[in-house]
């Protein structure tokens, strides 16, 4: 018998806390930064085009375009994609708000597509059925680290005149059907939040092999103004135009240092999270009510996150109390994501309701996040298992 949880007065596996992910930092990175603030140049300088061209170059992408964060990447992706006023987005509930939000603020309308049961990525079918003439642009999101199936997505876009948009802020370093992430779609967004697979604190990227795009999205990171002030230092100039209304998404020159710093180590780290993917799945398998969510075998899965389904009926116990037990063993479990059209803004402001997405909402009620990032050790997911375990003992 699984000895007696710490929520019932047992002792958790573990003294101290494991979070569900956190950033690495080394003395590398913090003399990248350093050295940038000693220099001339905090914001606009060469270290921005130079983070922009060194990832560009890790994805394959012809452009690479740094934000401020990735919810700005997602917002400028949508501003390059023309949506407007009237126009339809098809998005995905399993996921972050900003992946449907960046569609209000360009004043068009989110349309929530299901996702697939075993996988909770976007399903292709779901996404034809929600097709209208006032359709403009799909924003698939690479769900945990793994990507879409875009030869799908990509024959209803093209079919249908549509721009394919890929959040892939949990998908750096993956690929599909041999394809990296970062060009398996029109514009790829990127988030380097510290949870993420590296950091630069707060920060975005947009990918794309789209000249116009790639304008489009530089100028509107910077209130919509045609130079930047190196641009104009560098010639003298003093005069600059405001071609379209735009806001101030710019990324900082120490904060992209140290993104470049981070980006040396990014294929590590994902070896990392994959050898810790496997430590779990080979775990789960002797454990009946834990169900790691299914990997296509044409991706490769980054695993920003390490999500689970929990059978709760064979446990006899509530989600609710699933994530209470298990951060009482000190594990810092986490829930991705409640589906964005249960969000009360959306209810109210959108009109959205329980029952659009039913695979998605049958989902939230049994997923759990565990621990993944790539500071881990098998040690520490042996702790994971341990307390999952458990979870059976439970009377």
């Amino acid at each position: 018998m699984a000895p007696k949880l710490a929520i019932q007065g047992g002792h958790p596996v573990r003294n101290t806390f494991l979070p569900y992910g956190r950033q690495q930092i080394d003395d590398q990175d913090i003399d990248s930064v350093v050295s940038v603030l000693k220099s001339d140049w905090l914001t606009t300088g060469p270290n921005v085009q130079r983070f922009e061209n060194e990832f560009s170059a890790f994805t394959g992408a012809q452009h690479a375009v740094a934000v401020s964060n990735g919810t700005a990447a997602l917002h400028a992706a949508v501003y390059a994609a023309g949506i407007g006023t009237g126009d339809e987005v098809i998005v995905t509930p399993m996921t972050f708000a900003a992946s449907a939000n960046c569609v209000l603020y360009q004043g068009g309308t989110p349309v929530f597509a299901d996702v697939e049961a075993d996988t909770l990525l976007i399903d292709p079918s779901s996404v034809r059925e929600r097709i209208t003439p006032r359709t403009k642009a799909i924003v698939a999101v690479d769900y945990a680290g793994q990507p879409c199936d875009y030869s799908a997505l990509r024959q209803i876009a093209q079919q249908h005149g549509l721009i394919l948009i890929d959040d892939a802020c949990h998908a750096v370093g993956g690929d599909y059907k041999g394809h990296a992430v970062g060009t398996l779609a029109d514009l790829n967004t990127f988030s380097f939040h510290p949870v993420k697979h590296f950091t630069t604190g707060e920060g975005g990227m947009i990918t794309t092999d789209n000249d116009e795009f790639a304008k489009r999205m530089r100028i509107f990171r910077n209130h919509g103004i045609t130079t930047d002030h190196r641009q104009r230092a560098e010639t003298g100039a003093f005069a600059y135009e405001m071609v379209d209304l735009g806001f101030n998404y710019r990324i900082t020159d120490f904060q992209c240092a140290l993104g470049i710093s981070q980006l040396k180590k990014l294929r590590n780290a994902v070896q990392q999270r994959q050898q810790l993917a496997h430590y779990y799945d080979s775990a789960f398998q002797e454990l009946p009510f834990v169900r790691p969510l299914a990997v296509r075998s044409d991706r490769k899965h980054a695993y920003h996150l390490y999500v689970v389904q929990i059978d709760l009926d064979y446990l006899g116990m509530t989600r609710a109390e699933v994530y209470a037990a298990l951060r009482a063993e000190n594990i810092g479990v986490n829930v991705h994501y409640i589906p964005v059209h249960m969000h009360p803004y959306y209810r109210e402001q959108v009109g959205t309701y329980s029952g659009m997405c039913p695979v998605a909402e049958a989902a939230y009620e049994r997923i759990i996040t565990l621990p993944m990032f790539s500071g881990m050790t098998r040690d520490d997911v042996n702790d994971v298992v341990a307390a999952c375990e458990k979870l059976s003992s439970r009377s």
